[in-house]
């Protein structure tokens, strides 16, 4: 018996990486998912998105833990697609408990870009990861109050969503301002829904070992970031922390353990906030 069982989880951002993770671990905690994911490029990210193919991966390694999923193809920037998507798998489940936030891109650039080349990553970066974030919670709100039942809705954010880096393009402008703008997203909508015993909560994590982190671009980045050496290394021996370790905290923040914490910035970083 898991401390989730009957219960429905909306993941976004689910086909790899952190969004596969928390479905594997909601799941084995006794969750059914509904999930979805663009499973397509965005050309002005630096690095290739999930495929069809790693959303049926995702289904498959949900069911070897005795869960079930309906996953969708949509995109988190299109809110009547992801709408759509989401009361499907209510339909069929029957009920909506929990909202992971996930889906989002950092489009980090080292060489010399356009203006127009700026301007497009800070309009796709802001859309996917704020826009996105909204559009998910928007979405989902119905469905948590008529459920009667309170819930739990966790925003993915960053450790750059807690403090200032990101360089001065467009593309690491556009991911601290979005990581930041989920703060504020959330500080409001728990206040608002607190009376509902709905739950609204940021994760931070630093660096995760997923495609976001170790792609040739983001490298070279973080590689020429001013004092990027010890300036963007956790305190804790550990050069990046694994979906897993994201995976942990979101099942803390979505169970009944955590009944009554809301409106926290609850940073998974090895100290990496805490020295800067």
């Amino acid at each position: 018996m898991g401390n989730l069982d009957g219960k429905v989880a909306f993941i976004t951002g689910v086909a790899r990486g952190q969004g596969r993770s928390h479905a594997v671990r909601l799941a084995a905690d006794g969750a059914n998912i509904i999930g979805v994911d663009i499973c397509a490029d965005i050309e002005s990210n630096g690095y290739p998105m999930a495929s069809r193919a790693e959303l049926d991966e995702t289904v498959e390694l949900v069911e070897a833990k005795g869960g079930k999923m309906i996953a969708a193809v949509a995109d988190v920037r299109d809110f009547h697609g992801l709408k759509a998507a989401l009361d499907s798998g209510v339909e069929q489940f029957g009920r909506l408990d929990i909202v992971c936030a996930n889906a989002g891109i950092a489009s980090m650039s080292f060489r010399e870009l356009t203006i127009d080349e700026e301007l497009q990553q800070w309009n796709d970066v802001l859309n996917v990861n704020l826009f996105g974030a909204f559009h998910t919670a928007r979405a989902a709100i119905p469905h948590l109050i008529a459920g009667g039942r309170g819930g739990s809705i966790v925003f993915t954010s960053s450790t750059a969503g807690l403090r200032g880096f990101g360089g001065v393009q467009g593309g690491g402008l556009g991911y601290a301002a979005s990581k930041h703008g989920v703060v504020g997203l959330m500080r409001t909508l728990a206040n608002a829904l607190a009376p509902e015993s709905i739950r609204v909560n940021t994760v931070h994590p630093t660096a995760v070992r997923t495609m976001m982190a170790v792609n040739p671009a983001m490298v070279a980045f973080l590689e020429n970031y001013p004092d990027g050496g010890p300036h963007l290394q956790n305190p804790m021996p550990i050069d990046m922390l694994e979906p897993e370790d994201i995976s942990a905290a979101i099942a803390y923040l979505v169970s009944d353990e955590a009944k009554f914490v809301t409106g926290v910035t609850f940073p998974v970083d090895a100290g990496f906030c805490n020295k800067l």
